[in-house]
């Protein structure tokens, strides 16, 4: 409040700034945007810079043809993005940094400079699933490695922050798409202009419903989001207001049967009868609900067409102002988030730990239960005995699953970072000082109200519950096996309600005279954790309770197996910790058009959820077992060049991390190097952007499993790569957008293998008149098997595992108003 007040009575005396050099957009196109504000003291041509960065703008994100959020990473060179559609699951890394157990651990995403959350690997809450693209968006910004460690918390691995439109520019925009081969209808809007000559403002969101790029059988992309802000300048800076409400829903692609032959080393993957694993989901219109206790242990049914239920309410602000020559900059937002997360999950179908594998064979399923009926449980078929179970849908298949159901109470946040800087003339350069602090909350208050079911495996969203009695005793009621977890023995059916603060003093200086910038940065990182764990993961508490879900006055096997959370006996949460952040750096401009940088940095990432439940924790106390399970440090040494000249752009980059980390069930260390390519040229009509990273990676110790060690860590390939070539001819653009990898390991054993893949978009443009766009866009082409999950480590004797996979191709038709 001091510094609004302040902000208020000093436009007359402050100097001019120019507000681009905080939070304002990128430049036009990833060619010209060469000013880098995200992850760094003041904007800075990238030649000057000793980061390794990139933007992409709005014009570039419309042609990329992605379906989510975490689609558009896949585009930045050296990050690795593992989208299964819908918005949220993305497995997101960059560098040859570990991805354990999903999620976005060592990067932090933004939203105009402010973390989405401030962890990023929230279980079943990631960070991009609460952020949309959509014609809010003027462009994104990204860095990897570098000063990230410093200007960010929990983002040693790099920040990528989206940047909105703020009404510089008088106008708006309409969009029409819908989906040509599957569906999906959406409007999207944007508006801007000023009110007067230093009062603007921006609105805009969009609607979208329709089934999806999969066939599940029902509507489960619904919703959507609106976003406006206002900003008042004034002589020597800005203040501006923003708020969002966001309410959107989307279906992932959960782990679905595929079939395996060949080795373990040269695996051939395909489809099962009846169920194409590209096209196809487990979501199903007959399996309408999961019939559970909630978190108040109440009687409930959560609809599956939630799948990934997405709610946020958020108001901030943004000051930003120069006085005697400080430049001061505050951003401060507060967010009110929640959601719901459903969706069937297959476990592992190499778990010893089951009578029978979780997909099997129903033929083999009833031999584990001799004299076995099987029959419908939901469906037009509901209660007809299933004759001849071995050609069931015509593959004669079974799935013993988990319904992944997690309330997402409160991830509420409340963050505010702010920072001051100032240039002075020394010594025949400049001297460049930024001093900050930031601070947040975070809520984690996360319900997991699992059960257990079985279902037949069939594609169109036809899928049905299935019930098994042996001879006259029902084993299942309903389908269900357990109105609680019981494939797990009944564990994981818990609560945390744990918030966390964190508070972070940071500085840098950059020294630049002549061709040469040397700078150094530090952040010193506390914080605390405080709140209490619930449920069957807690030293004595039950794992079942017998509760009569049906109302019938009887009670079933699957009856005693109820879930539920007990509150009589909870685990304490109460530790405290703190780290330290530096980053050192060198920058030599040799020429007008070509630089050399190298930086050392050493950050760290505070675990949050992912050492709940865990053992890493003391139960009675709250205090950590292991103080060096409150965080994992990274330290990153980096060196490269940069080439710019009026149509080329060069910039190649070596890199070498070491990292630990303490998550579920792991307690491990990595090392990864390699190199980073960005590249992008024009030639009259012809213009190209591509991207390559190799990295080489190796997990180095292992505390619960040593025979990991010396292995490349699961899903890290050795090359990941883009490249995007366009013609553009005076109202027509033509051009694809190409992603791709080589071949990966599917666990850290280094067993089975995921094959390499290409997958390509590809985009027409016809632009009529001046406001109005025409463009066709077909997402994976050639409808390529993309194998992004296998839940496997090694091919199973039915040759049947789960896994998860790129979309199928996406033809989409979009038409654009600007006015």
């Amino acid at each position: 409040m001091l510094l609004l007040a302040a902000a208020c009575v000093l436009p007359s005396t402050a100097m001019a700034a120019e507000e681009k050099v905080e939070g304002e957009a990128p430049s036009a196109s990833v060619s010209s945007a060469n000013q880098m504000t995200t992850g760094v003291a003041r904007a800075r041509d990238r030649l000057d810079s000793a980061t390794s960065t990139s933007t992409l703008d709005e014009a570039r994100i419309q042609i990329l043809g992605v379906r989510s959020t975490a689609e558009i990473f896949r585009y930045i060179p050296g990050m690795r993005s593992e989208s299964t559609g819908g918005e949220g699951f993305g497995n997101i890394s960059v560098r040859g940094l570990p991805i354990a157990n999903g999620g976005a651990k060592f990067l932090q995403i933004q939203e105009n400079g402010i973390p989405t959350l401030e962890f990023g690997d929230i279980g079943f809450a990631t960070a991009e699933q609460f952020l949309r693209a959509d014609l809010n968006l003027v462009g994104l910004q990204t860095i990897r490695g570098g000063s990230a460690s410093t200007f960010a918390s929990n983002s040693p691995g790099g920040i990528v922050n989206l940047i909105d439109k703020t009404g510089t520019e008088d106008g708006g925009a309409i969009q029409l798409t819908g989906g040509l081969d599957y569906d999906d209808q959406r409007i999207d809007f944007e508006y801007g202009a000023h009110i007067n000559d230093t009062l603007r403002f921006h609105v805009g969101g969009f609607y979208r419903k329709g089934e999806g790029p999969r066939a599940t059988g029902f509507d489960g992309f619904k919703g959507g989001q609106i976003k406006f802000n206002i900003t008042k300048e004034f002589t020597g800076g800005y203040i501006r207001f923003y708020g969002k409400l966001l309410d959107d829903q989307t279906v992932p692609t959960p782990y679905t049967p595929v079939q395996v032959s060949g080795t373990n080393g040269d695996p051939s993957y395909s489809s099962i009868a009846n169920f194409d694993v590209t096209k196809d989901s487990l979501f199903s219109r007959y399996i309408g609900s999961n019939i559970t206790l909630d978190d108040q242990n109440r009687p409930v049914a959560n609809p599956y067409h939630d799948a990934t239920h997405s709610k946020v309410k958020s108001i901030g602000f943004e000051a930003n102002f120069d006085v005697d020559g400080w430049t001061i900059n505050d951003k401060f937002r507060y967010a009110k988030m929640s959601g719901h997360m459903i969706q069937p999950y297959m476990l592992s179908n190499t778990s010893a730990s089951l009578p029978y594998r979780s997909v099997d064979y129903a033929t083999n399923i009833m031999a584990s239960f001799h004299g076995t009926t099987l029959s419908y449980a939901t469906g037009p078929q509901a209660g007809q005995v299933i004759a001849d179970p071995s050609t069931l849908n015509g593959n004669g298949l079974l799935t013993l699953q988990l319904a992944w159901d997690n309330k997402l109470n409160s991830l509420d946040n409340m963050i505010n970072d702010l920072r001051a800087s100032k240039v002075w003339d020394m010594g025949g350069g400049e001297l460049t000082f930024t001093a900050g602090y930031y601070r947040s909350s975070q809520d984690i208050d996360i319900a997991w109200l699992w059960t257990s079911q079985l279902s037949d495996v069939v594609g169109g969203g036809n899928a049905n519950l299935i019930n098994m009695s042996v001879g006259s005793l029902p084993i299942t009621q309903g389908g269900y096996f357990g109105y609680g977890p019981a494939l797990l023995g009944g564990y994981r059916r818990d609560r945390s309600d744990v918030s966390y603060d964190v508070n972070a003093p940071y500085g840098s200086l950059n020294y630049h005279i002549g061709k040469l910038s040397v700078g150094a940065s530090v952040r010193y990182d506390f914080g605390r954790a405080r709140g209490n764990l619930y449920g069957t993961t807690v030293p004595g508490n039950a794992q079942y309770i017998t509760y009569d879900m049906n109302g019938d006055g009887t009670i079933s096997l699957p009856e005693r197996k109820v879930g539920f959370i007990s509150y009589a006996t909870s685990a304490l949460v109460n530790y405290n910790y703190d780290y330290l952040s530096y980053s050192l750096s060198a920058n030599y401009r040799m020429a007008d058009d070509f630089s050399l940088f190298a930086r050392y940095s050493k950050g760290a990432r505070a675990n949050a959820d992912r050492i709940f439940f865990s053992g890493y924790i003391n139960s009675a106390t709250g205090k950590l077992n292991d103080p060096a399970a409150a965080f994992d440090p990274v330290q990153q040494a980096e060196a490269g060049i940069k080439y710019r000249a009026n149509n080329a752009e060069l910039y190649v980059t070596g890199f070498w991390a070491k990292t630990g980390e303490h998550n579920v069930s792991l307690e491990r260390s990595y090392r990864a190097y390699g190199a980073e390519l960005e590249a992008s040229y024009r030639w009259g009509i012809f213009s190209v952007n591509g991207g390559a990273t190799w990295t080489k990676a190796e997990i180095t110790a292992d505390k619960l499993d040593s025979s990991t060690i010396g292995n490349t860590p699961k899903h890290q390939a050795d090359l990941i790569f883009q490249i995007s070539p366009q013609v553009d001819i005076k109202k027509f653009s033509v051009g694809a957008n190409v992603y791709g990898t080589t071949s990966s390991f599917a666990g850290d054993s280094n067993q089975l293998k995921m094959p390499g893949y290409a997958i390509v978009n590809a985009f027409v443009q016809y632009r009529p008149t001046d406001s109005v766009t025409l463009m066709l866009n077909a997402n994976n082409l050639f409808d390529v098997l993309g194998l992004v999950e296998v839940d496997a480590e090694y091919i199973p004797s039915n040759g049947l595992v789960t896994a998860r996979t790129v979309n199928p191709r996406t033809i989409s038709a979009s038409l654009r108003f600007d006015f």
